[in-house]
């Protein structure tokens, strides 16, 4: 129990270093940098520091040709994740793309069982009912904000997809050689993706040292660390409660957004109303799990 009670504390320690990511992709934006630059910086000197450590530490990583493939898949679909992210900050705010972040626990109540061979727990697929039908009042009273809404339901698909995949692969594979294989898969794909769009010119290249700065915390702080911790909880907590744990983000990073910037994070009370009913089925969703868990074991 005390074992489990620190990887909890940990978990809400990541959860908070996170909260502040989109607070820094905020920051990012207004030097100019858009989301597929923020992503392309952020994995490459994400790569590089994972890559420092791993020197340091002296661990291999070699790994069958299968799991690099394996990881590298995984890779792509974090980079595409935090592209959906970030340009849902830029296009919206920081309220909109969390709370719709929020939607998480969703994809991951349906997906985890599917990997893990366990059935569906239909209440918690009512409880995702509930979810949507918060994201549709919010949808019908922000709706300038529909495509950020969008991508930021994207981001939490895709999300709820590697960190399900991270669960199963961590058990075998250690956290820091995932998180180079994956980052730097994601580094390539975007790569690849850039080079073929024209992307690839003299602008792409030219950032602020302020943006560096920025780019610089939210690579070694708020990703290298906390990916690499994340993961490595992965061996001992489930995805659904790791999934449950990140909507704390949410809270977070709309107060610090709100304080930081609040003539533009200010939103409608019908906003509110959604946020609040989001964030109490996902909480209530948890408290309820814990019960029932609790019920069971006395019972045994």
């Amino acid at each position: 129990m005390l074992s489990r009670n620190k990887d909890l504390l940990l978990l809400h320690f990541i959860v908070l270093i996170w909260g502040f990511s989109p607070i820094l992709g905020k920051l990012i934006n207004l030097e100019g940098i858009i989301a597929y630059q923020l992503v392309w910086f952020r994995m490459l000197i994400t790569v590089a520091t994972v890559a420092a450590y791993l020197l340091i530490t002296k661990q291999s990583i070699r790994l069958p040709r299968k799991d690099i493939l394996m990881l590298v898949g995984v890779g792509t679909i974090i980079a595409f994740h935090w592209f959906c992210f970030y340009n849902a900050i830029n296009i919206s705010n920081v309220s909109v793309t969390l709370v719709a972040f929020a939607t998480g626990t969703l994809f991951t109540s349906v997906i985890e069982p599917l990997f893990y061979r366990r059935k569906i727990i239909r209440y918690e697929i009512v409880f995702g009912m509930v979810i949507i039908g918060a994201i549709a009042m919010i949808f019908k009273v922000e709706t300038q904000y529909a495509l950020g809404i969008s991508f930021g339901i994207v981001a939490a698909f895709t999300s709820s997809l590697f960190t399900v995949f991270n669960g199963l692969l961590v058990r075998r594979i250690p956290s820091p050689v995932i998180a180079i294989y994956e980052l730097s898969g994601g580094v390539l794909a975007l790569t690849v993706y850039l080079f073929f769009s024209g992307e690839f010119n003299r602008e792409f290249f030219m950032i602020t040292p302020a943006g560096l700065g920025w780019l610089g915390i939210l690579s070694v702080i708020g990703t290298a660390y906390p990916f690499i911790a994340s993961v490595n909880l992965m061996k001992r907590l489930s995805p659904y409660t790791v999934m449950l744990t990140i909507n704390l983000e949410t809270i977070y990073g709309i107060i610090i957004a709100f304080i930081l910037w609040k003539k533009n994070e200010a939103m409608t009370p019908g906003f509110y109303l959604g946020a609040l009913i989001i964030l109490a089925t996902v909480f209530g969703n948890g408290i309820l799990k814990g019960f029932l868990k609790r019920q069971i074991e006395k019972a045994q």
